[in-house]
């Protein structure tokens, strides 16, 4: 596996994949990486000649009261990881890289990133629209593959690459979970074991909720039953447990289409995210 952190020798290597013909996938990842990257980097592997890992914690998606700081960061246990998972070429680019001095554009995405995280974490979406991009135009893959856990993020993502016209192809992975429910979450290392425990109310709420509204049950009933699940947990805040269109995230409040159940709450002082699909 090659490792740059430059952006010369980036596009050196990546048009030594294209001049051999290779079919380039993309996996951006903030790194601390679990078993959920991984099988991004399987799928990438079927789908594509080289796979290309990028690892860059981006300020620009956290806000000032988060944990940018705090956020894990493990790159030699990462580069490990990928090398033995097959991949072909880590992209490491420092901050200064990424948005060197004088850096002055960002890129806004409305719509799907308007409601859920979109309002409870104010500009979140305009970083992860604005360094996906920059990820995008840097390595030039065909494919890029993001794991549905983070459902909105795929959603803005899919809507970006749409309106911009970017000729890659966007695939979503599905949630990896722990054999209790609990979605993979490079944030788990922050719960003590007490929350760990408490946090497997999460899916379950969710997987209630989403079962009581796929057989017609009332949506602001299951919701209301599923927030009282976790605030029962210890679950504090919850930011929201809502019903919203597949696609566009739009919230609902019938089941009348394909629809998606998110959630967002806090457990301790970990912010956990889940959702899943009502069908």
């Amino acid at each position: 596996m090659q490792t740059v952190r430059d952006l010369d020798s980036l596009r050196a290597a990546i048009d030594a994949f294209k001049a051999e013909g290779h079919r380039i996938a993309l996996v951006p990842t903030m790194g601390a990486l679990h078993a959920g990257h991984l099988a991004l980097i399987e799928a990438a592997k079927a789908r594509a000649d080289r796979v290309v890992a990028s690892i860059f914690v981006n300020p620009k998606q956290f806000g000032p009261n988060e944990d940018f700081d705090a956020y894990p960061r493990k790159e030699n246990a990462d580069a490990a990881l990928l090398e033995a998972a097959g991949c072909a070429l880590l992209w490491l680019p420092p901050v200064e890289v990424m948005y060197p001095e004088g850096y002055a554009t960002n890129i806004s995405v409305s719509g799907v990133s308007e409601h859920l995280d979109g309002a409870a974490r104010p500009g979140h979406f305009d970083g992860v629209a604005t360094v996906v991009s920059k990820l995008f135009n840097q390595v030039q893959p065909d494919i890029a593959l993001f794991g549905e856990k983070d459902y909105q993020q795929l959603a803005v993502i899919r809507r970006m690459v749409a309106d911009l016209n970017f000729r890659i192809e966007i695939e979503g992975v599905p949630t990896q979970r722990e054999e209790d429910g609990l979605a993979l979450s490079s944030r788990n290392v922050y719960l003590s074991p007490e929350e760990r425990e408490a946090a497997r109310a999460l899916p379950r709420a969710l997987g209630e909720a989403a079962r009581a509204i796929a057989a017609g049950g009332d949506v602001d009933e299951a919701l209301t039953k599923a927030r009282a699940m976790l605030a029962k947990a210890g679950f504090d805040p919850i930011d929201y447990v809502a019903l919203h269109d597949a696609e566009t995230l739009v919230p609902l409040s019938a089941f009348d289409r394909p629809a998606r159940l998110l959630a967002a709450a806090r457990i301790g002082r970990t912010r956990l995210i889940d959702n899943l699909p009502v069908e």
